[in-house]
């Protein structure tokens, strides 16, 4: 995490778009540290919020895109894993995607999304919505309690 910390704003860029894929890194540590560093709290969180939701575009790409069969390999799923996901996201809808920024669920919820061809202009403003929140909020405590 130093070494996107040390690239500032690209840095905070590239974690937060890869973070948003099925690679386990945390935006939020350099995110932390530059917001210490005293770089602008709103940029870092408009540039924080833009790599996440990219990244979480490619994965709705993906399930657009790419065979059934890839994906449940990609994210280790079984058919059984599978349609219990599906039937999670069609019970709660499209507004699960608020929470598309939660650790373990979040990734396998914006695949889905392009599987059941949510609207791309629902899946981006859920998606913006529930990522900016997190930044703002993650922003707000590292500033007032740290």
């Amino acid at each position: 995490m130093e070494y996107f910390s040390e690239l500032g704003q690209t840095g905070l860029f590239i974690a937060a778009f890869l973070a948003a894929t099925v690679l386990p890194l945390s935006s939020e540590i350099v995110l932390s540290a530059l917001l210490l560093s005293g770089l602008s709290p709103a940029t870092l969180v408009i540039v924080a919020t833009t790599g996440n939701v990219l990244g979480s575009l490619t994965n709705y790409a993906l399930g657009y895109w790419v065979s059934l069969g890839v994906i449940k390999k990609w994210l280790r799923m079984s058919e059984d894993d599978f349609v219990r996901a599906e039937q999670r996201f069609v019970k709660y809808g499209i507004f699960s995607l608020c929470f598309s920024w939660v650790p373990i669920i979040g990734d396998p919820l914006t695949v889905m999304a392009g599987i059941l061809r949510v609207r791309l202009r629902w899946f981006l403003l859920l998606v913006t919505a529930g990522k900016l929140l997190r930044y703002v909020v993650i922003s707000y405590l590292v500033l007032n309690v740290y």
